[in-house]
């Protein structure tokens, strides 16, 4: 009985695919370069924040970096508190874009080209056990709006360098990626209850 058991649980064997099939499967595998291309965007933006934040600590003590930074970025009102404010912005947007490579070279890998087989180990994202097509787009909506968020927030910091026409159209943009997230969210959830329930018998 135990070995009858011990077989009926083994996995299946994979079951070899005819020639087309198998090149038509294999093609995803085309889609490698640009997960690579992904890490190395990775690293650029890491090299970015870096230079960012080289660029933020001469502003607490020198008021020429100050005055350079702060006409860089287009304040008018040269203000300490707001420079730096405006600073630790880009840095969370840099961040969060960060953010928004890692779920789609992670999540996109695991959906489309391959198993990374993570389970069990201790640094598994907890969103990726879960991970679908759908799932993924609801997460990359919702960073985008994270990301407009802060452009959506430097913009009205800085509102005196910019036309009421340039902060509208960003505000009908930030509003539109809400709307966008909101109806992916709602189709996910309209697909998850069309699914009939799978069969007990």
């Amino acid at each position: 009985m135990q070995n009858d058991s011990a077989h009926s649980e083994a996995p299946p064997a994979a079951r070899r695919l005819r020639p087309m099939p198998a090149l038509i499967f294999a093609s995803r595998w085309l889609q490698l370069p640009l997960y690579l291309g992904l890490i190395v965007a990775q690293g650029v933006y890491v090299v970015l924040f870096i230079q960012e934040l080289m660029h933020l600590v001469p502003v607490l003590w020198d008021s020429n970096a100050l005055t350079q930074t702060a006409q860089t970025m287009g304040v008018q009102a040269v203000s300490k508190e707001t420079v730096v404010m405006l600073m630790v912005l880009s840095l969370i947007d840099v961040v969060m874009i960060s953010n928004l490579l890692i779920m789609v070279i992670i999540g996109g890998y695991e959906t489309f080209v391959s198993r990374l087989d993570l389970e069990g180990h201790p640094d598994q994202p907890e969103w990726l056990s879960h991970v679908n097509a759908n799932i993924l787009k609801v997460k990359l909506a919702t960073a985008i709006i994270g990301i407009s968020s802060i452009h959506l927030l430097k913009t009205f910091i800085s509102a005196d360098a910019m036309t009421d026409k340039a902060m509208l159209w960003q505000t009908i943009i930030h509003v539109a990626f809400i709307v966008s997230a909101v109806c992916i969210a709602w189709i996910d959830r309209l697909l998850a209850h069309s699914v009939p329930p799978s069969s007990t018998h």
